[in-house]
């Protein structure tokens, strides 16, 4: 029992780097709170105990706003991040090493018995506001974004955003050429992902993906004037990792720049 508690509260320190010290974390952490709540409650449900049970876990939902019913099965090393509005259903199923935040609801979409709320594997992360509904699986490694919607079976290592939730894939070939040509132009692209269902990212995917294109035909056309004969004073955009700029062709920059 003491090894467990002492793994709920220092997997707080690895998943929160706002925690400070034990003596913190053990006082102040709703979620650290409404966890050993549960694994006592839960202990008493299994023992038939069950008013008791429900009792603790009343008064564990009225001190941190996290409801998590005395039925259902938590893992080890579970990390409820701020915590207020969870809810976790009965017949909930929770692996080792998940995470999951404000606002979250594991529920059910049924009023039959037996098994009606959701299974997270291993290492799932369940961002804030999330819905995940129904007797469905969220399998190893997931992650479900914020505010989401999920009623279907998510596979392993797979990540859901949107209302309904939708599988992302990143198409790794295409990001890395984007994030390259990003870096060469001096373009910070942290937000340049697929994973993002946001109409400014996709624009700005679209934008580094022409200059790919633009920057390859350039090459082309130079190494197709060289070919005949031409004389093409080879130029590279800072960030390159061939060359930087000489210092002549810098100051010649600078001129035109002066100039125009």
């Amino acid at each position: 029992m003491f090894s467990q508690l002492k793994e709920d509260i220092t997997c707080v320190f690895d998943r929160d780097p706002a925690a400070r010290n034990w003596f913190e974390v053990v006082t102040t952490y709703p979620g650290v709170h409404a966890l050993q709540a549960h694994r006592l409650s839960h202990w008493l449900w299994s023992k038939n105990i069950k008013w008791l049970a429900r009792g603790i876990s009343t008064l564990a939902r009225f001190l941190t706003g996290i409801e998590i019913h005395p039925g259902a099965s938590i893992g080890r090393r579970f990390f409820i991040d701020h915590g207020m509005g969870v809810v976790i259903g009965e017949t909930a199923e929770i692996g080792d090493d998940c995470t999951i935040y404000h606002g979250v609801t594991l529920g059910g979409t049924s009023w039959d018995g037996g098994k009606r709320h959701p299974t997270l594997e291993d290492g799932v992360v369940i961002g804030a506001g999330a819905k995940v509904l129904g007797p469905i699986t969220i399998h190893k490694n997931a992650r479900v974004g914020s505010n989401a919607v999920v009623v279907k079976e998510v596979p392993a290592g797979a990540s859901v955003v949107g209302v309904p939730g939708r599988i992302v894939v990143k198409k790794q070939g295409v990001e890395e050429k984007r994030q390259a040509i990003a870096n060469k132009i001096g373009f910070d692209a942290y937000g340049n992902t697929s994973d993002m269902p946001d109409p400014v990212a996709n624009a700005v995917n679209r934008i580094l993906d022409h200059i790919h294109v633009m920057d390859e035909k350039q090459d082309q056309m130079c190494s197709a004037l060289k070919a005949l004969g031409g004389h093409v004073k080879d130029i590279k955009l800072p960030g390159l990792d061939s060359c930087e700029l000489n210092p002549e062709d810098a100051s010649q920059m600078n001129a035109e720049k002066l100039k125009s």
